[in-house]
């Protein structure tokens, strides 16, 4: 039987952090083995905001590089570059086509970088969601692990697929009750998929503000940890962190965000129970509790930085990784292609 497949990938802007890698690539290593990945570096969504062309590719196989250093297992997984595969962008135009403009304009993160952008915003922002529906659906995903920031996205993705199969799937009573239901079967002409959601490290928040999510576009790099800090760095960083002015150290304050955040930044690194890190903590000040959080952070990402070194060091290895996920990956999307541009009527090339 075979496994599910899953669908992820990140931008190559800036530099992953421990939020990227709590909140998603962990969760993409645990259990990897159960499903058949497609971890993808997603370098087209890395233009739809103003970019620096000069370190776009070096980002590229920074972020590839990362994936391997982070435990993904090229036994259970291919790993590619986005852009590597031309028939995500031609998917792209295909469900632009038949995607509502007020579905777009509905999504809470066009609405949110839009007012940052003003006038000079471009219409790959206001696209992008379709993008990423054509990153999932031309593999037939099964499952998309995804944050909570995320959902409304996969949500759409859903929409634009069960829209295709209605407007072009097999025009039976069958296929219409399974494409609407979001099954896979004969009659449909894309798989819809379905969100895997880990609770644990879903949202990790900024060392400066307890109530916002850790983010690459932070302008501040206090802000955050990132996977390649020092441990000079990490001890700086977790020295200057927000916290409160509380005695004792606890979970599930809502007064408390920082104490949250980092309690649980604790736990997930140290790779203890809630319950022993709360009785562990409790009666600490922030003094006490900042260098076992720097000890356990920088014992943490200390095999990622090594292996990451190594993968860097030997170039011709990265690079046959990536030439074998774009085979892989184009082997599955051309396919995925063709049976939608034979759903939608277009002649075959001769």
């Amino acid at each position: 039987m075979a496994k599910p497949r899953v669908l992820s990938g990140v931008q190559p802007t800036g530099n992953l952090h421990l939020g990227n890698y709590l909140g998603a690539i962990r969760n993409w290593v645990v259990g990897q083995d159960q499903y058949e990945n497609f971890f993808c570096v997603v370098d087209l969504h890395a233009i739809t905001v103003p970019h620096d062309p000069q370190v776009l590719a070096a980002n590229t196989y920074k972020i590839a590089a990362l994936y391997l250093a982070c435990g993904i297992d090229l036994n259970h997984a291919t790993i590619f570059v986005q852009s590597h595969v031309p028939a995500h962008t031609e998917l792209t135009w295909l469900l632009n086509c038949v995607t509502p403009l007020n579905w777009l304009e509905d999504m809470i993160q066009f609405k949110e970088k839009a007012v940052k952008q003003g006038q000079n915003v471009g219409v790959g922002l206001l696209d992008y969601p379709v993008l990423m529906a054509a990153d999932i659906l031309i593999y037939d995903a099964d499952k998309v692990p995804v944050g909570e920031d995320q959902k409304q996205h996969l949500e759409l993705t859903r929409d634009i697929a069960v829209r295709v199969n209605h407007l072009f799937g097999t025009k039976t009573a069958k296929g219409k009750a399974s494409a609407q239901a979001g099954e896979a079967g004969d009659q449909s002409v894309l798989k819809v998929p379905e969100p895997m959601i880990r609770p644990d490290g879903a949202r990790v928040m900024s060392l400066t503000d307890g109530t916002r999510k850790m983010s690459k576009s932070d302008p501040s790099e206090q802000s955050r940890i990132n996977l390649l800090d020092s441990p000079a760095e990490i001890t700086k960083k977790i020295k200057r962190c927000k916290t409160d002015g509380a005695r004792g150290l606890e979970f599930n304050n809502p007064d408390r965000p920082e104490c949250q955040n980092l309690l649980s930044l604790y736990k997930l690194l140290s790779g203890q129970t809630e319950a022993a890190v709360a009785a562990e903590c409790a009666d600490m000040g922030w003094g006490q509790f900042k260098p076992l959080l720097t000890e356990a952070t920088i014992a943490a990402l200390e095999p990622i930085q090594q292996r990451y070194n190594e993968v860097m060091d030997n170039p011709d290895y990265l690079q046959q990784v990536l030439r074998q996920g774009r085979e892989t990956a184009e082997s599955v999307a051309n396919q995925t292609l063709a049976r939608v541009r034979e759903a939608m009527g277009f002649s075959r090339p001769l």
